[in-house]
Formats: C-alpha cells, sequence, structure tokens
C-alpha cells in the first residue's frame, strides 16, 4: 500500500511542480501586461486553415495586440513537410484579423512546447513574453518558457469541453512528466539552426 501511495505521488509530482510554478503568471487577456510579444502554439489545421482551438489562440493574440499589450507576435509550429504549414497559417490568420503583416513573425520549426520556447529565446531573441494557448496547456508553456530563460505570462483561452479539450487535458498529465525532465536538463531542440532578427525588426517597425 506504501507503495502504491508513493508511485501516486512521484506520477502526480511533475503536475504539481507546473502549477506551483507559474503561481500568478496565468490569466487572461485583461490581465496580462504589456511585454512586447505574444507567443502563440501551433494547435493543428483543417483543409490548410487553423484549427478552432488554435483560432482561439490567434483570436486572443489580436486582442493583445489591439489592446496595445503587444507589438509582435511569434507565431511557432510545425512545417516538417511541405503540405503542412501551421505558422504561415496563423500569419494568414492574424493578417485577415487585423494584425500588420510586419509585426507577425514566423518560427517553422515549433515541433513540441519545449522546442518553441528555446527557439524564441535563443533564435528570436525574446526575453519577455506574453505566451497564448488553451488552459489545459498553457501552465506547461509558461513553466517551459521560464526555464528556456523567457520571462512569460500565460494567457489561458477558453475553449468548449468537447472531446478534443478532455484529450488535452488528459495528455497534459503526461506531458507533465516530460516537461519536468526538460526543464531539468534543458536538451536542445530539434532543430535549433541561426539567430533570426525578425522579432527584432517588427519591434522596431512598431516603435
Amino acid at each position: 500500500m506504501q507503495g502504491l501511495v508513493a508511485g501516486c505521488v512521484l506520477a502526480l509530482a511533475p503536475a504539481t511542480w507546473l502549477y506551483t510554478s507559474t503561481g500568478g503568471r496565468v490569466g487572461t487577456v485583461a490581465d496580462a501586461p504589456a511585454a512586447g510579444v505574444a507567443v502563440v502554439f501551433g494547435a493543428g489545421l483543417r483543409d490548410g486553415q487553423p484549427s478552432p482551438y488554435l483560432a482561439g489562440r490567434l483570436d486572443a493574440a489580436v486582442r493583445l495586440y489591439r489592446a496595445g499589450k503587444v507589438k509582435a507576435v511569434l507565431v511557432t509550429g510545425d512545417n516538417s513537410r511541405p503540405t503542412y504549414d501551421e505558422p504561415d497559417a496563423m500569419r494568414g490568420y492574424l493578417v485577415r484579423h487585423g494584425v500588420p503583416d510586419k509585426s507577425v513573425v514566423s518560427d517553422f520549426a515549433g515541433f513540441d512546447t519545449w522546442d518553441s520556447c528555446v527557439r524564441a529565446k535563443k533564435v528570436f531573441g525574446v526575453d519577455r513574453a506574453v505566451l497564448v494557448s488553451q488552459g489545459f496547456h498553457i501552465r506547461r508553456a509558461v513553466a517551459l518558457c521560464e526555464a528556456a530563460g523567457v520571462r512569460s505570462y500565460g494567457v489561458g483561452v477558453d475553449a468548449p469541453h468537447d472531446v478534443t479539450w478532455y484529450y488535452g487535458g488528459t495528455r497534459e498529465i503526461f506531458a507533465a512528466g516530460k516537461a519536468l525532465l526538460d526543464a531539468v536538463f534543458r536538451p536542445d531542440p530539434t532543430f535549433l539552426g541561426p539567430k533570426e532578427p525578425g522579432v527584432t525588426r517588427a519591434l522596431a517597425a512598431a516603435g
């Protein structure tokens, strides 16, 4: 019995770490501080367009931009094959909703949350950002970006409690373990590459 209890404690430890390490740094668009840059994480495409979950994240980024809380939006997602391009779809959505194209920067190698956070810091030079994702994912994003050296505040986007929401919430229980390992050992991302000036240019263009 004691072994079972100990096993449960160990299994829940990563999720507990996520909640304790991100206390006070997750809220709404209205709560978010001015940070210069918003980072929007990919969440899948449907017929080449942002999925409803991804559209919700992008809508929040639009609101942050309109409120003057960010001047640049870094969209980070998967472009590992020619027929699947999350960042360009995200850029197109933002531009159609009023964010200037010059204010959107694309990260085509955001293959997972840790990769996106490390690349935001090391490739794009982001030191401080508002992160945008659904509520079930945002604490992991904040914890990992903090571990990567990006001072972060997370905006948790509301979403209907449908099958995708329950799947995402369940997945986070297991993803928390990998997140803790990433934060401790800080591995290199799948692809790092050279530094890119896109964020710096976008902020300079915005004045």
